[in-house]
């Protein structure tokens, strides 16, 4: 397919991005902190973080890696929501050449020990909220030898600091009791970093630098094994793509999105910490009151989200209240945003709202809408710089434009596939190095890219994946539960939420007990909202449940 996107690129945004400046994630956050130095770089619950301060910090943690044998290759787990130890701790594990394995602090014991095994994780640094769950996994997991406990407000100067971990603690009770043999705290490990000194092994871009879990195409998380190059093209990418609306060193972006996840990581996290900008992190977005009084303290001029967040937003009277002058960008993406609430966001802000597109297995950016455009228009946006992408019939072949087809995708920010899937790795990639995304969308004569609809049966809450098979494989093991097969139904609240249909072996089984055991066993975005209980599942001649049937 030409490149017709290129006709609707916005001026001062190049075709391509041409030679890497940086040969790593190491050195392109250590040329920030060394450009930015005295700016904030991260606010947290009325605290800064410094660029010079995060320099610092990361060097000490890196050098405490060290010191434990955690070297190049290594793989180190981040299990906490948007707090100051989440960047000391990513870019000191960077820079020691390790590979980051971003964890969700909501999964269970189930889901972290999966992740954990399938890795080889050695080190996983969590914040104590979550300290029981590394508990209960350690015993299965016998690479995982180091744990750092961090209490929530650990970085957050000694006054602050301990009231917030009074709050967190006592107050609210967030803290179950946990009992990890040989775990330290943050503090230590800096310390003994600190004393320790760092050494910068080299580091190229084609070493990996994170096992970022997906469901992939299918079935049970995988680890996108996502290299340096992957993500240095990408953070160049989307570099290239918001230059011409940006200030250098005068923007402060909202990041409430999760930075475990793989477009906060990139976005908030890494690109806009290239120019300088604040990052105002919101640990907990779905506490919206808590939330708009945050944003009332600061003139933001950014801000990235999910579909979602924006509604719950909206639907608070208080968001009304905020002061917008300052908003320039809002850019959505993880899930498909609805006109209704760009329309709305517009409506209540002045601003409009941008969608973007991408995958993990992509860095993730594929798609972004021009940044200067006056309102919502629909599209998932246009290809960025030094990225082609096709559209392709289920024999492969390339479609015409404005034809419905796969949307496949290649470039430098492109995974080589999953960690220890061979096959699984050959089998998303066409012969000549396309991606197959799995999303079924067309290009219209001016380039831009709309999205359709999923080809595979991944149902998406929130912005997170949600894969079927692993619903039913928990649901299976209720021992009153013969059948089950699992689809996402459309939520106002989520976008989509995990509806179950069971054949029951136990005629007393009811949908309260079955959502109370699957509570025990999945992420709360992952258990199903609705139960229905049939007498069979359609299937095919060879026993397959038929999803799409149920869906009609």
């Amino acid at each position: 397919m030409e490149k017709t996107w290129l006709q609707s690129y916005p001026p001062g945004v190049p075709a391509e991005i041409g030679p890497l400046q940086d040969n790593s994630l190491a050195e392109l956050m250590e040329k920030a902190c060394r450009r930015y130095g005295g700016r904030t770089a991260y606010i947290s619950m009325d605290k800064t973080l410094s660029f010079a301060e995060l320099d610092r910090l990361a060097r000490e943690f890196a050098g405490w890696l060290q010191s434990e044998g955690i070297g190049k290759g290594s793989r180190v787990a981040l299990m906490m929501p948007n707090v100051f130890q989440y960047p000391v701790c990513l870019f000191g594990a960077l820079r020691a050449g390790c590979v980051v394995v971003n964890v969700n602090p909501l999964y269970t014991p189930r889901e972290l020990e999966h992740q954990m095994k399938d890795s080889g994780t050695e080190a996983i640094v969590v914040v104590e909220n979550f300290a029981r769950t590394v508990e209960q996994v350690l015993p299965h997991c016998p690479a995982l030898k180091h744990v750092v406990v961090t209490p929530m407000g650990e970085l957050l100067g000694a006054l602050k600091g301990a009231l917030v971990n009074l709050v967190v603690r006592h107050v609210k009770k967030l803290v179950p009791a946990w009992n990890i043999a040989g775990a330290i705290s943050l503090r230590q490990a800096l310390a003994a970093g600190r004393a320790h000194g760092f050494q910068a092994p080299a580091l190229g871009l084609d070493d990996l630098a994170f096992l970022q879990y997906t469901g992939g195409t299918t079935g049970i998380a995988k680890g996108a094994m996502l290299s340096h190059r992957n993500i240095v093209s990408n953070v160049t990418q989307a570099h290239a793509w918001i230059t011409p609306f940006v200030r250098e060193a005068q923007e402060l972006i909202v990041t409430a999105l999760p930075m475990y996840h793989i477009f906060a990581l990139t976005a908030n996290c890494l690109t806009f910490l290239r120019i300088g900008a604040s990052n105002l992190l919101i640990a907990n977005p779905r506490d919206i009151p808590g939330f708009i009084k945050e944003l009332n303290k600061h003139r933001f001029t950014a801000m990235t989200g999910v579909n979602t967040l924006f509604n719950a937003l909206l639907h608070n009277p208080e968001f009304a209240k905020v002061d917008f002058s300052d908003l320039r960008i809002t850019l959505g993406g993880g899930m498909s945003v609805q006109q209704a609430v760009a329309d709305h966001w517009q409506q209540v802000t002045g601003k409009p709202l941008a969608q973007a597109y991408g995958l993990t297995e992509t860095s993730p950016a594929v798609t972004i809408n021009p940044l200067d455009l006056p309102k919502f228009n629909g599209s998932i946006g246009l290809p960025v710089p030094s990225t082609e992408l096709s559209i392709r019939n289920d024999a492969g072949e390339e479609v015409s434009l404005t034809q419905v087809g796969e949307i496949c995708v290649r470039g430098p920010q492109v995974t080589k596939g999953y960690w220890q899937r061979p096959e699984e790795s050959a089998a998303v990639f066409m012969p000549d190095g396309f991606l197959r995304t799995g999303d079924m969308g067309y290009v219209d004569p001016k380039g831009y890219v709309f999205l359709v609809d999923r080809k595979k049966d991944m149902i998406l809450v929130s912005g997170f994946n949600v894969y079927p098979n692993e619903v039913e494989e928990v649901v299976a093991a209720h021992p009153g539960v013969r059948e089950v097969a699992a689809i996402g139904i459309p939520s106002e609240h989520s976008g989509e939420a995990v509806k179950i249909f069971v054949v029951r072996k136990d005629p007393m089984l009811t949908q309260e007990a079955l959502i109370a055991y699957c509570r025990t066993q999945l992420t709360s975005y992952k258990v199903p909202h609705f139960v229905e209980f049939r007498d069979d599942l359609p299937k095919t001649n060879v026993g397959k449940v038929l999803r799409r049937a149920l869906k009609q």
